[in-house]
């Protein structure tokens, strides 16, 4: 059962207790030396001793990094037991910072949780604070398939993926779907110790999220910006009610679900970490985000999935719930707010301080951010639709 929240001192800084220590590690790490990407041989030695105590006897081969992942580095290797069994697992391992900040546990304990409603990867083995792993680390299943199609091309998954007419016939019902699935889970009865709920009065959703971006911010900028000051203003003026708690998953859009590229069968939801008890607005303006959509013939499509109005009629229908157009126009600008501050704050911090494996690529994503301060500009020019 998911434990409700004790009440904080101020509203103005109250939020779960896992992302105020997030906030506290990462101010931290700022007095650290640079950190250096796992080689393979170090992580062959790492986990070859790890599992001396986990699985006696069992032998690791085949270690290779995955390519990708701003915000963890990745290793595909094989377990082979003393009867002979083979098993492939991924290894999920902290930088000294990431891209986006999150906490292990959290995401071992929703992913046992959530894979008996989406299809979601098993995790196997926790090292919660990195006791071992040096920084916190999973160890999950390798599920099969792939984000993007074959023909993509080189780009950031997930950002302006073209899809094609076959792929999207194919994916479409899935994906909302398991969106709808998501929301209705029944998270009250869930094993998720690690898990908050915002049920001390209706705008504890929305503040909790706020709180822990608006700080987040603050730690790894320092700067007065006329948007993001604007928006941050804006945010706190009107953070709306969340008359229905659900869990979200925080960060769900394509790029972030394999699929099986000749039968379109989605394999396996990714992206846990962002996954909290809130409003499923939350989502809604995640997913409904021109970055993640594509633009085709003049028309928009969320994830190259659905278009816009579509997407929340099509919710709207399977869920049975309505879609609050005030509500969703707060996440709307939220959604374009958290991606600035990802992009201009959190990312330039960890490639600024050598704090993280991937520096270009986060170096390269900081240029989004003029993307974002125009979605902002237009969203908070204009009401929100009836």
């Amino acid at each position: 059962m998911a434990t409700t929240a004790l009440t904080r001192p101020s509203a103005d800084t109250e939020m779960e207790a896992v992302y105020a220590r997030i906030l506290n590690r990462r101010r931290d790490n700022r007095l650290l030396p640079p950190y250096r990407a796992a080689k393979n041989e170090d992580v062959v030695d790492l986990l070859t001793r790890y599992f001396v105590a986990e699985q006696p006897g069992a032998t690791v081969s085949a270690v290779r990094r995955v390519g990708g992942g701003a915000s963890k580095e990745q290793f595909f290797f094989t377990l082979t037991t003393p009867d002979g069994n083979a098993e492939q697992f991924v290894l999920r391992m902290d930088p000294r910072e990431a891209i986006t900040e999150t906490d292990r546990r959290r995401e071992f304990e929703i992913l046992e949780a959530i894979r008996s409603t989406v299809p979601a990867p098993r995790p196997r083995w926790l090292d919660a604070d990195g006791a071992h792993f040096g920084q916190p680390a999973v160890i999950m299943d390798v599920v099969r398939g792939v984000t993007k199609p074959s023909d993509a091309g080189i780009k950031v998954s997930g950002l302006g993926t073209f899809l094609g007419a076959d792929l999207r016939a194919k994916l479409r019902d899935q994906f909302l779907d398991y969106l709808v699935a998501i929301h209705g889970f029944d998270w009250r009865n869930a094993h998720l110790p690690s898990y908050e709920i915002p049920d001390a009065d209706p705008k504890q959703a929305a503040r909790w999220t706020f709180n822990y971006w608006r700080d987040l911010w603050r730690v790894d900028e320092g700067e007065t910006r006329p948007i993001m000051a604007l928006a941050e203003q804006w945010l706190a003026d009107n953070q709306p009610d969340t008359g229905d708690l659900t869990m979200t998953h925080g960060d769900y859009r394509t790029g972030n679900y394999l699929f099986d590229e000749d039968t379109g069968k989605i394999t396996a939801l990714l992206d846990w970490e962002l996954a909290r008890v809130g409003d499923f607005h939350e989502d809604l303006g995640w997913t409904l985000m021109q970055i993640f959509g594509c633009w085709e013939d003049g028309k928009f499509r969320a994830s190259d999935l659905f278009g816009r109005e579509e997407f929340i009629t099509e919710y709207e229908r399977r869920s049975g719930r309505t879609v609050n157009r005030e509500t969703l126009h707060y996440y709307d600008v939220m959604a374009s707010w958290k991606c600035y501050i990802i992009t201009a704050a959190n990312g330039m911090a960890a490639a600024r301080n050598e704090h993280n494996h991937q520096d270009v690529l986060l170096t390269f994503l900081a240029t989004a951010d003029a993307m974002f301060a125009d979605d902002l500009c237009r969203l908070l020019a204009r009401e929100p639709r009836a």
